[in-house]
């Protein structure tokens, strides 16, 4: 960009910045009346919110809040929220003309919400779905550590429960305030969505509106299977501006529009805010309906994911057993705790065995072992007497089991190949009857046959 095209950019955003081009309401959130931010056209804010935000005279689309697309694209009274309570701190303690908490409280009591994303569950046109919906209003729709953690808990929500995934990216990029917390959510969200696309095999539609920049775009925005936009919508990563003066070179006018993008291969369809539902719906039923789908599997291992929900029922699980702990403080009652603590463990979960999460069990049963720990006395050597072997080795062979333990006894030679290379090196057949013996644990899989084994035991 050469000077005088820079000084020529300054007086036009002077000219723009002057008191009578200056509308402080046209966001549409205050008043009965706005202007179109494209051509200028004055709205009535009651016929435009009917008209989905669409401008009358040009078509243009305005921002919308989250809770408005919500309503146009949930049928009504399905929507179900997650994660409402999560709520934003100051951990770098960021300040620059105002801090950071000041600047969150007053996004907060100014559009309601927690932070710039809402999460939940509903159904469109009947299809349940689970949608994530950005909001541009709340600090530029900046995506920081709450939101990266509500999208994550969606994405496995999603996936656990086999539901689509639909998000709505309205951002600026990530948040500042909150320095390389913000960034790690790129990988973290990323990281979920490998496991719900590649794995799980289920769908995600990413729905890009104006703005959606920065690191946004650089992440879940762009990883979408199916990837909508609006029309005339700003998507990029880079501002304008920083892109001319690293390139030195005049972009083209509709650079970072839905339409270069779509003419360059990097969107599927970019479709208008009226007919966004019904192509969501004609989408995910084609998919559902595709004769060539294979099912997904999750892997091992990925947890079922909290809610809010969740999370209080294993906090008042939590404050039982405390209050248990503390009323009975006398170490000769742990006979008697330990067999309540079992007791109420099986009452809980014949309650509600569906709500009943793996984590509660562990909180349960790490109670029990608590209970024991002042009596559990454990033996140095395991006793090597020829009852106990016979024992274990009759277990060993009877007990279905994924793995078995064989004891060598030092007449023995290992004629099956696959024991030889199993064993490797640290298991010597020299070794003394006492090595042996400290040793005598070796564990076969079970593809072994039982009858191979017993006749390995019995040589």
């Amino acid at each position: 960009m050469s000077i005088l095209a820079w000084i020529e950019d300054q007086r036009k955003l002077k000219l723009l910045n002057a008191p009578q081009y200056n509308h402080p309401a046209s966001d549409g959130s205050k008043g009965l009346w706005t202007r179109c931010d494209h051509c200028g056209v004055i709205l009535y804010i009651k016929h435009l919110k009917e008209n989905q935000r669409v401008c009358f005279g040009c078509g243009y689309h305005l921002q919308m809040n989250s809770d408005e697309r919500i309503e146009h694209l949930i049928d009504a009274e399905t929507w179900r929220p997650l994660d409402e309570t999560l709520s934003p701190c100051d951990p770098l303690e960021f300040r620059d003309q105002k801090s950071y908490t000041e600047r969150l409280k007053e996004a907060q009591e100014r559009t309601g919400l927690q932070d710039a994303v809402q999460t939940g569950t509903g159904m469109l046109d009947g299809i349940p779905v689970a949608l994530g919906v950005m909001d541009f209003n709340f600090m530029g729709g900046s995506m920081g550590s709450v939101v990266g953690e509500k999208i994550t808990r969606l994405i496995e929500y999603a996936a656990q429960e086999g539901l689509t995934l639909i998000l709505v990216c309205a951002s600026g990029g990530a948040r500042m305030q909150e320095g390389i917390l913000s960034l790690m959510q790129m990988a973290k969200i990323s990281a979920a969505l490998h496991v719900y696309q590649s794995c799980a095999n289920l769908l995600y539609i990413s729905i890009l509106t104006s703005p959606t920049t920065g690191g946004v775009t650089a992440s879940f925005a762009m990883l979408g299977d199916l990837i909508f936009a609006e029309p005339k919508a700003l998507i990029g990563f880079a501002g304008r501006r920083v892109i001319e003066q690293t390139l030195q070179e005049q972009l083209p006018e509709d650079f970072q529009t839905a339409e270069y993008l779509l003419h360059h291969g990097l969107l599927d369809l970019i479709i208008p805010r009226s007919f966004l539902k019904q192509a969501l719906s004609e989408t995910i039923t084609l998919y559902k309906d595709a004769p060539f789908k294979n099912t997904g599997i999750i892997p091992h291992g990925i947890q079922h994911t909290l809610n809010f929900v969740t999370e209080e029922k294993i906090r008042r699980k939590w404050n039982d057993w405390s209050n248990t702990l503390s009323s009975n403080s006398n170490a000769n009652e742990n006979e008697s705790k330990t067999k309540n603590s079992l007791e109420n463990l099986q009452l809980s979960y014949k309650k509600s065995p569906s709500n009943y999460s793996y984590r509660e069990i562990l909180i349960s049963f790490e109670n029990i072992f608590s209970f024991l720990q002042n009596n559990l006395t454990i033996q140095n050597k395991i006793s090597t007497t020829e009852e106990f072997l016979q024992a274990a080795l009759l277990l060993a062979t009877k007990e279905n089991i994924a793995w078995r333990a064989l004891y060598e006894n030092k007449d023995n030679e290992l004629k099956i190949n696959f024991l030889k290379n199993f064993i490797g090196n640290s298991y010597s057949l020299n070794a003394s009857p006492k090595q042996r013996k400290n040793e005598f644990f070796h564990y076969l899989p079970d593809c072994l046959l039982k009858n191979e084994t017993n006749s390995l035991l019995n040589k």
